[in-house]
């Protein structure tokens, strides 16, 4: 009895690590199984049960808290948004705000051309949540000025906190995909 006891909390205490490890609750406690077999019942116990060693589950990057990407392609066109461009690093930033509804720029929207941007938004608010940069990617080393800009607020009911920059070959072709949103003081044009 007192194996059967010592083994049922050493699996227990396993489970409960692997718990922590993953970031989930750990498992109700289970009962055992007949003493015949001396293992509770609904545990695993390695690669012979079909279970991955805890070793694999950390070889992938958790995945992000964060509210789900933007997708590309059509969206439903709604948007509130603070933009702010700056044309260098001591210039005097513009600040405006966009409002879109189905794709069309409501009265409070204060953005140089809101139609275009509302439009371009609709078509695909993935513009404005570039996907990161793989560390093999190339980009061309040419500067494409010294302006700045941030986008923060709401797309299609999902979070936007994205900024841009000239500073090479990579950065120029997001900001030149995001320029209807980045309003006539955009620069890279």
């Amino acid at each position: 009895m007192r194996k059967q006891l010592a083994r049922t909390a050493l699996v227990l205490l396993a489970v409960a690590g692997l718990a922590g490890c993953t970031g989930g609750p750990p498992p109700a406690p289970s009962s055992t199984a007949p003493a015949s077999t001396g293992a509770p019942t609904g545990a695993t116990t390695g690669p012979a049960s079909g279970t991955p060693s805890p070793d694999t589950e950390t070889t992938a990057p958790a995945p992000s808290p964060s509210a789900a990407p933007l997708t590309s392609g059509p969206g439903q066109g709604n948007a509130e948004l603070a933009i702010m461009v700056k044309p260098s690093e001591t210039g005097t930033p513009a600040n405006f705000t966009l409002v879109c509804q189905n794709g069309a720029p409501a009265a409070e929207s204060q953005h140089p051309d809101a139609a275009a941007a509302c439009t371009a938004l609709k078509n695909n608010p993935a513009i404005l949540g570039p996907a990161p940069r793989a560390t093999d990617q190339a980009c061309t080393q040419q500067y494409g000025g010294p302006q700045q800009a941030t986008v923060t607020g709401v797309v299609d009911g999902t979070s936007v906190e994205a900024s841009f920059s000239l500073r090479d070959g990579c950065e120029i072709a997001a900001w030149n995909a995001a320029k209807d949103v980045l309003g006539s003081s955009g620069g890279a044009g």
